[in-house]
């Protein structure tokens, strides 16, 4: 016989997350695994833009971090090749060279002490998007975690090398934990490198699914309380890591040269 049936919608939220806790197991890979695998995972979410964007995580001592050697495409990411720099771009690790348009992650680091992964892309809908010069709209359950955590940039700063961009696109992102820019792409942050993969993928399916809505007629919104409850009910890090894994299996059968 059933007996939660009974139960208030509260309670089930509280139960269930106990029981992700105690059964969903964490994951094991180290954080150069990770970013490989991040790397492979938004390529096949159609991520790539020839050479353009840059995945990093924060490394053992203050001030650097990892990143992809520039040259390779995302595809081409392992833990062996990626390289480690300090707040300048240079290597200390590794061989090559950083992205130069890096610079903005030192910012965004130096910026938000919580941010431990930033993955900044330019895929398809979301740089179509980004062309129209307005804000992401958020108005389904699967992209509630970017419900009022997406900020936006209007104006084009240019190329990102430069300190000026890195000082106008750490205040645009603010406290939120993405951010489109006008003209061209996406930016998203995390506490953990899993955070800021999922956030990207649905970033690309949310932008998506705007320009798909707008096709057909005005988007309508969904109610605050419950876009943040929903927000908050797929925003753990269980969640996180559980979702990041099943990216990462396909990704490793997908590209088994993924982790050399």
């Amino acid at each position: 016989m059933a007996d939660t049936f009974h139960i208030e919608k509260s309670e089930l939220i509280a139960k269930a997350h106990q029981q992700m806790q105690q059964v969903l197991p964490d994951n094991s890979w180290t954080i150069r695994e990770k970013l490989a695998l991040t790397c492979r995972i938004l390529f096949d979410a159609g991520h790539d833009s020839g050479l353009a964007g840059q995945i990093t995580a924060r490394a053992e001592h203050s001030g650097t971090y990892y990143t992809q050697q520039f040259g390779l495409g995302f595809d081409e990411i392992t833990p062996s090749n990626l390289v480690l720099v300090d707040e300048d771009l240079n290597v200390i690790g590794g061989s090559g060279m950083a992205n130069p348009a890096n610079r903005f992650h030192s910012w965004v680091y130096r910026a938000r002490s919580d941010v431990n992964c930033i993955i900044h892309t330019h895929p398809l809908h979301i740089a179509t998007l980004s062309m129209l010069e307005i804000p992401l709209v958020v108005s389904h359950m699967d992209i509630c975690p970017l419900f009022d955590d997406c900020a936006f940039l209007q104006d084009w700063p240019g190329i990102p090398v430069g300190n000026e961009e890195g000082e106008i696109i750490s205040a645009a992102l603010g406290d939120k934990r993405a951010l489109l820019l006008s003209h061209h792409g996406q930016l998203v942050v995390g506490t953990t490198v899993e955070e800021a993969c999922i956030l990207a993928i649905l970033f690309e399916r949310a932008a998506k699914m705007q320009l798909l809505a707008l096709a057909c007629g005005d988007i309508k919104p969904i109610p605050q309380k419950l876009g943040s409850e929903a927000h908050d009910w797929i925003s753990t890090e269980k969640r996180n890591q559980t979702t990041f894994a099943y990216y990462a299996r396909r990704a490793l059968r997908a590209h088994p040269d993924c982790q050399n």
